[in-house]
């Protein structure tokens, strides 16, 4: 029975470890800004997106605040580049139409998944383009740009020169088909349109012609020695600015593979009517190169923030102004060289601002054995979860953080999130703070049990909390929030063993003085874990110290939120419901279904029996004259022999082929199509032809000559 007498006092046994002492002040940097990759406003979020950049950045954000640190979380929309222009052609609407659209609906994810960014912006603001200008016209005053004239390609069925991605080609390093114009996401390579292999316009699809424009170019190359000191020994100007021995192996891997390779001019302009337009009179009709004005956008963000809460943003990038505060760039790993090479160029050129501490790229999260594609619709969307799961977001936290693709590609499946949620959240973490809070109001109505005396082993179980939490604080101060967050589990595994151990469901029958001194040993367990999991699972983290009836939001608070005993706890509720084989046999499911509804091709046709099909006439025939139809743009009226005779055909091919282009072609006919009159003519058959995605025709011609009249089978 409880001592009534003894009820009130508290009890600090947590700071009397024998063997550690609470990490709390081992990073005296308290200034930090903090930047999340500016998502392409062109599709949503999915969880690759989430599990490389926003989410780790969340993470740290939050245990720095729970740290008292000043700290700027900047992110926002990037509503510029090919990639938005491309979008809009696709659908058939302007880039404003596409970057609002996507901008409202990714924010709205943001906020939904609990991503606390102070500042949510957007490149398409007037505060943007008039920070991006002002960039370039100092970069330019101060002849840190080249401005020369080159050769580029251009598509000529759309009058337009064809960078980024507007041209793909296969990579002449890694020899990857889907290599882009400025990079290639497979191997990381830098790359001209020039440089592709068997270039091909992606608005055309034709193979483009050369022209001359002119650029403003960036003399990257002039830049390389004090790049390599300050990436591989963190010197600038002389002095130590970062430790490079914390930055991720693939960052530092990445920028020098570039420097090593040997740098080149890049263009900082494009031939493009979508953008931040070049603020001299010479760049009309040209507009900044998107890696250019992106990163500006961080800056840009923070003077919209800064206006609206009376600060004054030179504070969080002025050299003059900032001091020790750290700027902390979160980033996948296609876009590394970008932040840690390109961006540092132009922030060092135009001579006041601070340079990233680090740059914590990720790898690339893939999905059920295949990678992320938008185009295929192979994606678990971020909203699309939410709207559906609105009550698991911690789970959805837990599961992306423990396979962060921090240092290698990793893997999100179903089934994977099935096991660590009913393993580990549900079976370990709410197993123990079920049975602590359950026995705690069985045994003793909900009040705090006296601490006893303690045994070696409640002392070592506290060690090892104790352990457990200064371990997060030194992973986290190194980016590593996947170690992190297991020794968060470890918490909860060591207080689910401390119960399965001494086994208080059963001792209470022959010895309930120790029982106390085990539950209340339990609940500091479960004090420390409702803190330590505060920056992984906060919203677990609130319902937590609600059950314990307490309100800690400070990493300190491990040391001084202390239970005092007597305090009335509350009852328990489950935290993290099991899932069942059903719900992952669905998002499989829908996974698949999903794919196939928007491929970018339309679905196949009724199944037809191997009989229907013999029933169909295929024969090979040459056109032997072609006209235009009367009052018919797309219709060419031909004369076709089939071998077996000559008989009138009307194709709707007109805007795709000239008359002049199609006679003396040999091409497939479909024979026995009833005839049918179009616009007066009437057509006896039909020419088979080839149709892809932006809707160009093509006539289906045999590898080899055959002859008139030839079956196909």
């Amino acid at each position: 029975m409880i001592d009534k007498g003894r009820l009130y006092r508290p009890f600090f046994f947590a700071v009397k470890s024998r063997n550690s002492s609470l990490s709390l002040t081992s990073d005296m940097t308290k200034k930090y800004t903090v930047t999340a990759a500016l998502p392409y406003a062109n599709g949503p979020l999915h969880l690759g997106h989430v599990a490389g950049v926003y989410l780790p950045a969340d993470t740290f954000v939050r245990f720095q605040r729970m740290n008292d640190a000043d700290v700027l979380f900047v992110c926002g929309s990037d509503e510029h580049g090919a990639a938005i222009t491309l979008r809009a052609k696709k659908e058939g609407v302007s880039p404003r139409e596409i970057v609002d659209k996507y901008h409202n609906l990714i924010g709205q994810a943001f906020s939904d998944f609990g991503i606390e960014f102070d500042v949510y912006d957007r490149t398409s603001s007037d505060i943007h383009h008039e920070t991006s200008s002002d960039f370039f016209k100092t970069l330019n005053a101060k002849n840190k740009f080249i401005q020369k004239s080159s050769e580029q390609y251009y598509d000529e069925d759309y009058n337009q020169f064809l960078a980024d991605r507007y041209i793909t080609g296969t990579c002449p390093k890694c020899q990857s088909k889907d290599a882009y114009g400025d990079q290639c996401e497979k191997c990381g390579s830098d790359l001209s349109p020039t440089d592709l292999i068997d270039p091909v316009s992606t608005l055309s699809g034709k193979l483009p012609v050369i022209r001359k424009t002119s650029h403003w170019f960036l003399p990257m190359d002039q830049h390389e020695k004090w790049l390599k000191d300050w990436i591989t020994k963190g010197i600038l100007d002389g002095e130590q600015q970062h430790d490079p021995k914390a930055w991720r192996n693939q960052v530092t891997g990445q920028c020098m593979s570039w420097i090593d390779g040997g740098l080149k001019p890049r263009a900082m302009t494009r031939d493009l009517d979508w953008g931040v337009k070049v603020p001299l009179p010479e760049g009309e009709g040209k507009v900044l190169y998107v890696w250019l004005d992106a990163p500006i956008g961080y800056i840009s963000a923070t003077k919209k923030w800064a206006a609206e809460n009376n600060k004054n943003w030179e504070d969080y990038w002025l050299k003059k102004n900032a001091g020790d505060r750290k700027l902390v760039h979160f980033i996948g790993k296609d876009n590394i060289v970008f932040h840690a090479i390109i961006f540092p160029i132009i922030l060092k050129d135009h001579g006041d601002f601070i340079l990233p501490d680090n740059v914590p790229a990720s790898e690339f999260l893939n999905l059920e054995g295949d990678k992320f594609s938008t185009s295929r619709n192979w994606a678990v969307w971020l909203h699309e979860y939410i709207a559906d799961y609105p009550d698991k977001t911690d789970e959805l936290r837990y599961v992306l953080t423990s396979i962060a693709p921090e240092s290698k590609d990793a893997e999100f499946t179903w089934k994977d999130y099935q096991s660590r949620i009913n393993s580990e959240l549900a079976d370990v973490f709410g197993n123990f703070v079920n049975r602590t809070v359950v026995l705690t109001n069985k045994y003793y109505v909900g009040l705090v049990p006296e601490q006893g005396q303690l045994t070696k082993q409640d002392q070592d179980v506290l060690d090892e909390v104790n352990n457990a939490c200064s371990r997060i604080h030194d992973l986290i101060l190194k980016y590593k929030l996947r170690e992190a967050q297991s020794e968060m589990m470890r918490i909860a595994r060591s207080g689910n063993k401390y119960l399965a151990d001494n086994e208080p469901w059963k001792l209470i029958k022959i010895d309930a003085g120790r029982v106390e001194t085990i539950m209340s040993v339990a609940l500091e367990i479960t004090r420390c874990l409702s803190i330590a999991a505060m920056p992984f699972l906060p919203n677990t983290a609130q319902r937590l110290q609600r059950f314990l009836n307490i309100e800690a939001k400070k990493w300190s608070d491990l040391l001084t939120s202390k239970l005092v005993a007597g305090t009335k706890i509350n009852q328990a509720e489950i935290l993290f419901k099991k899932i069942d084989d059903e719900f992952v046999e669905l998002e499989v499911q829908k996974l698949s279904e999903k794919s196939k509804q928007t491929s970018k091709f339309p679905p196949m046709k009724e199944t037809i029996d191997f009989e229907t099909f013999q029933k169909m006439d295929l024969r090979m025939g040459k056109i032997l004259t072609a006209e235009k139809v009367k009052k018919a743009d797309k219709l060419l009226q031909l004369t076709v022999d089939t071998g077996i005779d000559t008989r009138t055909v009307v194709s709707g091919i007109a805007q795709h082929y000239a008359p002049e282009e199609v006679v003396g072609k040999t091409v497939l006919v479909l024979l026995n199509l009833a005839p049918r009159k179009i616009r007066g003519v009437e057509s006896q058959g039909m020419i088979l032809m080839a149709e892809n995605e932006e809707g160009v025709l093509s006539f289906l011609e045999t590898e080899k000559e055959f002859l008139h009249g030839q079956s196909v089978s």
